[in-house]
C-alpha cells in the first residue's frame, strides 16, 4: 500500500497536536516557511494541509496574522 501523501501526513500531525492539547484553541500555527523547514516539505504541501484542516473546521486563517486553532464546536463564546 502506498504511503500517505505528505500533505495528509502533515494534516494528521497537526490534527493530533490539536486533539492532544499540544495546540490549544487560539494558538497560532507556525508560518508556512517554518512548517516547510521543520518538516522538509514544500509550501504547496503546507497549503494543501491547511486547506484540509480549514475545511474540517479545526483551524482558521486570519488575513495578515496567520492560521489559528479554532474553538471546538459548542465551545465558542
Amino acid at each position: 500500500m502506498p504511503a500517505k501523501p505528505k500533505w495528509a501526513q502533515l494534516a494528521d500531525l497537526i490534527r493530533e497536536q490539536i486533539a492532544s492539547g499540544e495546540l490549544a484553541p487560539g494558538d497560532k500555527l507556525p508560518s508556512t516557511a517554518q512548517l516547510c523547514s521543520q518538516h522538509g516539505v514544500s509550501a504547496g504541501v503546507v497549503n494543501h494541509a491547511m486547506i484540509v484542516l480549514k475545511t474540517e473546521g479545526l483551524v482558521e486563517g486570519v488575513h495578515g496574522l496567520g492560521v489559528f486553532v479554532k474553538e471546538p464546536p459548542g465551545e465558542q463564546a
